[in-house]
């Protein structure tokens, strides 16, 4: 049976929450408590539609000019607070100043984002009895949840680490999440609805505490295969398989990067205290498609070896290798360990897991070769939370699906048969001793962790579908359902064939690899 998602609505995934609750978006209300006289009408018949039609495209970047200026009629402390207040919250984004021309008096917005922005924003007071976070969901279409809260972050003025998250979620997909956001309101965000592409935000709530990277249970996936060849025998053999055994929990290829340089051979350098390979192996030319600026990037450091005149070439400097560049700008090329720093700690450790996986990845497909589908003498079992090595006679009363295999690290096991013998040959194959994970940057030193073989997803259903047109949606999204979209009609006969399935599965197992 194959088949293929070509379109990133064939993708949809609701995270489910440590409640075990799926996490859905089906409102868009401000909760009550905020009626505030700040939205209360008044305040916007001070504006014109001229005005309303030129901050909005201010608020949009679609003005030329860099402000807008407001007269103020009636001039008095309270009319001028009024309007301040009207033009932020009707337009997020914007930022105001008073300004006297010609013995008039002015409001003059401008884009907090834009060239003639002022530093700091003012502090917005928060009621004493309203928990400190807001938490919203967020609805995704083609954008990598990081992409997304650094747009959030631009158009409200924080920083990107004011927001917390359960989980990174696919950018190929259509995806619903939950956000928690310190002290912005849900007033404040829902306005971001009418700026945004591809985004929506709603179910708002406050609460006292943020989101853990973790927290969550799972992610609930509704996926489309599109154009499938095989029989409905095939199918329901296919999708029965899946429900009853499940499949091997690989790491997903997207644990290793999608460019020419996978992440697991920084890692390798990493944990090898190769620190020149590691700058070669993020700053060195690569092949493959890139953006231009990065490639002329690449370019002039192979040519000159000159951080400050590579970092000339890119006009983002928060990729990793302008973050990198500028720590070997900053600290000089003999202190590469210091510079490295400077690249956030996630994106650090996510090099030394992926090495970790990608091992992990190699060793699971020893295991299977050797011993197949059930459990052996020397696979190891947890008991809480510490592994067990079993024995020949245990081993015929457990099941595949209890084993578990370890991530190399200086607080695991090893399988006692001939696969345990593999992590030491594989690890000393690369120079490193599996005897000895500690790092002596305390950061990069690996403890380990086990993961389960098998994963048997839960909840699974399928249908097969027919269409005639390839680009007609066949999934109906929350946002079309709030919309009242019609539902996407199935076809009794149709020139293609397509398999709807829906399965949930615990957080860090990949649906791809499950496909």
């Amino acid at each position: 049976m194959r088949g293929f998602f070509c379109r990133y609505s064939d993708f949809v995934v609701h995270e489910i929450n440590k409640e075990g609750r799926t996490v859905r978006l089906d409102d868009l209300c401000v909760p009550a408590d905020e009626e505030s006289p700040e939205c209360s009408s008044t305040d916007s018949q001070t504006l014109t539609e001229e005005q309303k039609q030129q901050l909005e495209e201010l608020q949009l970047f679609k003005n030329k000019e860099a402000s807008v200026a407001i007269e103020v009629q009636e001039d008095s402390k309270e009319k001028r607070t009024l309007l301040h207040r009207a033009v932020k919250t009707l337009y997020p984004g914007l930022e105001t100043k008073t300004e006297d021309r010609d013995g008039k008096k002015f409001i003059v917005a401008y884009h907090a984002a834009g060239k003639t922005a002022l530093a700091a924003p003012r502090k917005h007071s928060w009621p004493k009895n309203r928990g400190s976070f807001c938490h919203f969901v967020l609805y995704k279409e083609n954008k990598d949840t990081m992409d997304a809260i650094n747009l959030l972050s631009k158009f409200l003025r924080v920083r990107p680490n004011m927001f917390s998250y359960m989980g990174t979620k696919d950018k190929r997909a259509v995806t619903v999440q939950e956000i928690a956001v310190l002290k912005i309101s849900a007033e404040r965000l829902s306005h971001l609805n009418k700026c945004l592409m591809n985004l929506k935000l709603g179910n708002f709530s406050y609460k006292k505490h943020p989101l853990k990277l973790g927290e969550l249970q799972g992610n609930h996936f509704t996926v489309v295969l599109r154009n499938i060849s095989g029989s409905e025998e095939q199918v329901e053999q296919a999708m029965t398989s899946l429900r009853e055994t499940g499949f091997i929990n690989y790491y997903g290829m997207q644990r290793f990067g999608t460019t020419a340089v996978p992440t697991h051979r920084v890692g390798r350098a990493i944990l090898q205290n190769n620190w020149k390979e590691v700058v070669d192996l993020i700053l060195k030319p690569r092949p493959g498609a890139e953006k231009g600026y990065l490639v002329k990037c690449r370019e002039e450091w192979a040519r000159s070896q000159d951080p400050e005149a590579a970092l000339k070439k890119l006009p983002v400097k928060r990729c990793v290798e302008g973050q990198l560049l500028r720590g070997l700008a900053k600290y000089g090329k003999n202190n590469i360990i210091t510079a490295f720093g400077l690249i956030p700690r996630n994106n650090r450790l996510m090099y030394i897991h992926s090495y970790q996986s990608y091992i992990w990845n190699c060793m699971v497909s020893k295991r299977m070769e050797a011993f197949g589908l059930r459990a052996v003498e020397g696979d190891l079992v947890l008991r809480g939370s510490s592994a067990h090595v079993l024995s020949a006679d245990e081993a015929d009363k457990h099941s595949l699906h209890d084993v578990v295999m370890p991530l190399p690290g200086f607080d695991v096991i090893y399988p006692t048969h001939s696969v345990g013998g593999g992590y030491r040959d594989m690890l000393s194959a690369d120079d490193l001793d599996i005897e000895h994970m500690r790092h002596k940057v305390r950061d990069y030193s690996l403890a380990g962790a086990y993961r389960r073989i098998l994963i048997r997803p839960r909840d699974v259903s399928w249908e097969l579908i027919q269409y005639d047109d390839p680009r007609v949606p066949l999934v109906h999204t929350d946002v079309e359902k709030l919309e009242n979209a019609p539902a996407p009609v199935y076809l009794k006969e149709g020139k293609y064939g397509a398999l709807k399935m829906e399965f949930s599965l615990p957080s860090s197992t990949y649906a791809t690899m499950a496909l």
